[in-house]
């Protein structure tokens, strides 16, 4: 089986983000099969190049991985006006590079951003191919619901090609089960719609990987740490935490570390110094592969996003990470998040927007080791019984051999 996967964002382990789609490959590797994929020739967390070009597209090859970076317009980090403008740009380049790619079996799209989903439409119907719509976010229901998106018009052409892909694909994976529940209600096939959430990798992110090293190179030896790992973005409301920081300053003994970066960091470091927060420390990016020494030098771990209703139907991946490496989440998100840490109790809920009470609760937890150190063993428990990622990998290449028919 040959899958042809377009996605601009596609992360390798040796860039900072998400590397599900790589792991996918990986997974699929010893049963024969073959994913190949047609990604930006940027990072979308960082906004930087990843690779020279001479013409339309670069081909790299990451440990048997097929990938065909193609040309988009470097302006992600710029106004929402010009992000759309580059998702323009990688959804014409990603059709001509994935035509020159020989026979595929099924062609997979992956949203946000939609027009990507729309590009491996076209390829499949020129192609007389599956097309499998994975759904990542709810776009554009996020933009509307964080105001990112005001004009009625693109709003109602965005919602129109929503409706046209969801109408067209020939099977949609969501990875939050609100995700499914959202869809049937627009009027989609129960039938239609697989949930398989993308779980952790439990090798990776185990409780034995010792984190000491990158304490002392932080200066953070004898420190309480709270860890946020992941964008910097304006979904990501990461103006609670400062606040909450800025509570916390006289505790000499908490540190807020943040690793990651996206449209919104330059102005978040410059409101850390205006609030003189030396107890936040802005520490940069690192690749997939040190992820999970990142993690084990954490007590605690964050996950938080802005007070909006559509917030409540996502499951960060970032999450099942933390969960993975048993450690405590402190989750600042409401809906099936907040159902998944209270199932799990592997983490405490704060409600979000409220800067006072996650300053109140990460000051009662740096005050109780034992109680950080139980949530985090009944979160990785969890994870291991219900969202480790060989399993939802598997239920992912099952569905993969229906719709192709093997």
């Amino acid at each position: 089986m040959r899958i042809l996967l377009i996605n601009q964002a596609f992360v390798s382990p040796d860039e900072p983000g998400h590397t599900r789609h790589f792991e996918m490959a990986k997974f699929l590797q010893p049963f024969g099969h073959e994913l190949i994929i047609v990604a930006s020739d940027l990072n979308y967390q960082t906004g930087q190049r990843t690779v020279e070009r001479k013409g339309i597209y670069a081909e790299q090859n990451f440990d048997g991985v097929r990938v065909l970076r193609t040309y988009i317009y470097p302006a992600l980090h710029r106004s929402y006006a010009w992000r759309v403008i580059s998702f323009f740009s990688f959804m014409f380049s990603s059709i001509w590079t994935a035509l020159q790619i020989s026979h595929v079996d099924l062609v997979m799209g992956t949203t946000p951003p939609i027009f990507q989903a729309f590009s491996a439409w076209l390829v499949a119907w020129m192609r007389r191919k599956p097309f499998l719509l994975e759904v990542r976010d709810l776009w554009p229901e996020f933009g509307v619901g964080m105001g990112v998106l005001k004009n009625p018009a693109i709003i109602a052409l965005a919602r129109g090609l929503e409706r046209f892909l969801y109408a067209r694909a020939t099977h949609i994976l969501v990875n939050s089960p609100a995700y499914r529940e959202y869809m049937i209600a627009k009027g989609v096939p129960a039938q239609k719609v697989t949930y398989i959430a993308y779980g952790a990798d439990v090798s990776m992110f185990h409780p034995a990987v010792d984190g000491s090293s990158l304490r002392v190179e932080l200066g953070l030896q004898d420190q309480f740490v709270v860890l946020y790992a992941g964008a910097l973005g304006q979904a990501n409301d990461i103006d609670t935490l400062l606040r909450a920081a800025n509570r916390l300053k006289v505790e000499e003994k908490i540190r807020f570390v943040l690793f990651g970066d996206g449209k919104e960091r330059p102005r978040l470091e410059a409101e850390a110094r205006r609030m003189g927060l030396s107890n936040v420390i802005f520490a940069g990016v690192r690749p997939k592969r040190d992820m999970p020494r990142v993690v084990a030098a954490a007590d605690v771990c964050l996950a938080i996003l802005q007070d909006i209703p559509m917030f409540r139907t996502t499951y960060p991946n970032k999450v099942f990470d933390y969960m993975a490496a048993g450690r405590a989440t402190l989750l600042v998100i409401d809906g099936v998040s907040r159902q998944l840490i209270e199932a799990s109790e592997g983490g405490v809920f704060v409600e979000p927007g409220n800067d006072a009470v996650l300053a109140a609760t990460i000051l009662e937890l740096s005050k109780q080791p034992e109680r950080v150190r139980k949530l985090g063993q009944n979160a990785r428990a969890y994870l291991l019984k219900h969202l480790d990622r060989r399993d939802q990998l598997k239920q992912t290449l099952d569905l993969l051999m229906k719709l192709t028919d093997l």
